[in-house]
Protein backbone atom coordinates (compact mmCIF):
# COMPACT_ATOMS: atom_id res chain seq x y z
CA UNK A 1 0.00 0.00 0.00
CA UNK A 2 1.42 3.55 -0.87
CA UNK A 3 0.53 5.88 2.30
CA UNK A 4 0.61 10.51 1.88
CA UNK A 5 3.78 11.53 3.03
CA UNK A 6 1.71 13.91 6.02
CA UNK A 7 3.43 17.72 5.94
CA UNK A 8 3.96 19.35 9.02
CA UNK A 9 3.01 22.85 7.78
CA UNK A 10 4.15 25.18 9.33
CA UNK A 11 1.91 27.99 11.46
CA UNK A 12 3.46 31.21 10.69
CA UNK A 13 4.84 32.19 7.10
CA UNK A 14 6.74 35.21 5.71
CA UNK A 15 4.36 36.36 3.44
CA UNK A 16 0.43 37.12 4.23
CA UNK A 17 -2.56 38.01 2.27
CA UNK A 18 -1.94 42.19 1.08
CA UNK A 19 2.03 42.09 1.25
CA UNK A 20 3.85 43.53 -2.08
CA UNK A 21 5.99 40.40 -3.04
CA UNK A 22 9.01 40.14 -6.01
CA UNK A 23 9.14 36.57 -7.36
CA UNK A 24 12.92 35.75 -7.07
CA UNK A 25 12.92 32.65 -9.21
CA UNK A 26 10.71 30.61 -11.91
CA UNK A 27 9.41 32.19 -15.39
CA UNK A 28 7.57 35.45 -13.60
CA UNK A 29 11.33 36.54 -12.16
CA UNK A 30 11.68 40.06 -11.64
CA UNK A 31 8.15 41.30 -11.00
CA UNK A 32 5.93 42.23 -8.02
CA UNK A 33 2.59 41.98 -7.22
CA UNK A 34 0.01 42.10 -4.08
CA UNK A 35 -0.67 38.73 -2.55
CA UNK A 36 -4.31 37.79 -2.71
CA UNK A 37 -4.28 34.32 -1.07
CA UNK A 38 -1.90 31.97 0.59
CA UNK A 39 -2.78 28.39 0.42
CA UNK A 40 -0.94 27.10 3.79
CA UNK A 41 -1.45 23.12 2.91
CA UNK A 42 0.33 23.25 -0.18
CA UNK A 43 2.89 26.12 0.86
CA UNK A 44 1.67 28.66 -2.49
CA UNK A 45 0.25 31.86 -2.77
CA UNK A 46 -1.76 33.28 -5.45
CA UNK A 47 0.03 37.08 -6.55
CA UNK A 48 -1.77 39.56 -8.49
CA UNK A 49 -0.59 39.40 -11.97
CA UNK A 50 2.13 36.92 -11.63
CA UNK A 51 2.49 33.58 -12.91
CA UNK A 52 -0.53 33.87 -15.89
CA UNK A 53 -1.77 31.08 -17.41
CA UNK A 54 -4.43 30.26 -19.76
CA UNK A 55 -8.18 28.65 -18.72
CA UNK A 56 -10.58 27.46 -20.89
CA UNK A 57 -14.05 28.11 -19.20
CA UNK A 58 -16.88 26.37 -20.64
CA UNK A 59 -20.07 28.47 -21.17
CA UNK A 60 -22.77 29.11 -18.14
CA UNK A 61 -25.40 31.43 -17.93
CA UNK A 62 -23.21 34.03 -15.59
CA UNK A 63 -20.11 33.51 -17.99
CA UNK A 64 -19.68 33.51 -21.67
CA UNK A 65 -16.89 30.76 -21.32
CA UNK A 66 -13.89 31.18 -23.62
CA UNK A 67 -9.83 31.28 -22.44
CA UNK A 68 -9.30 33.42 -19.48
CA UNK A 69 -5.84 34.14 -18.25
CA UNK A 70 -5.65 33.65 -14.38
CA UNK A 71 -2.79 33.93 -11.76
CA UNK A 72 -1.45 30.40 -11.06
CA UNK A 73 -0.51 29.94 -7.40
CA UNK A 74 3.37 30.33 -6.95
CA UNK A 75 5.75 28.40 -4.38
CA UNK A 76 6.68 30.82 -1.26
CA UNK A 77 10.22 29.84 -1.72
CA UNK A 78 10.15 31.93 -4.89
CA UNK A 79 8.68 34.68 -3.14
CA UNK A 80 10.22 37.72 -1.08
CA UNK A 81 8.65 40.49 0.87
CA UNK A 82 9.23 44.00 -0.81
CA UNK A 83 10.80 46.42 1.89
CA UNK A 84 8.34 49.14 2.87
CA UNK A 85 11.25 51.54 2.79
CA UNK A 86 13.57 50.71 0.16
CA UNK A 87 11.16 48.91 -2.46
CA UNK A 88 13.53 46.21 -2.74
CA UNK A 89 13.25 42.51 -1.96
CA UNK A 90 14.21 41.70 1.50
CA UNK A 91 14.32 38.80 4.81
CA UNK A 92 11.68 38.87 7.06
CA UNK A 93 12.45 38.69 10.91
CA UNK A 94 9.95 38.25 14.10
CA UNK A 95 10.47 40.19 17.27
CA UNK A 96 8.09 41.08 20.33
CA UNK A 97 7.50 44.83 20.63
CA UNK A 98 4.75 45.71 23.60
CA UNK A 99 4.23 41.71 23.86
CA UNK A 100 2.79 40.79 21.05
CA UNK A 101 5.35 39.55 18.21
CA UNK A 102 5.72 41.80 14.72
CA UNK A 103 6.89 40.97 11.44
CA UNK A 104 10.26 43.27 10.11
CA UNK A 105 12.46 44.04 7.21
CA UNK A 106 16.10 42.79 7.81
CA UNK A 107 17.16 45.49 5.48
CA UNK A 108 15.81 48.58 6.92
CA UNK A 109 14.70 47.24 10.19
CA UNK A 110 11.33 48.84 9.61
CA UNK A 111 7.97 47.05 11.15
CA UNK A 112 5.69 45.58 8.52
CA UNK A 113 1.98 46.29 8.90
Amino acid sequence: MAYKKKIDVPTKFHIKKGDTVMVIAGSSKGSQGVVKEVITSKYRAIVEGVNMVKKHTKPTQDNPGGINDIESPIHLSNLMLVDPKSGKPTKVGRKIVDGKSVRFAKKSGEIIK
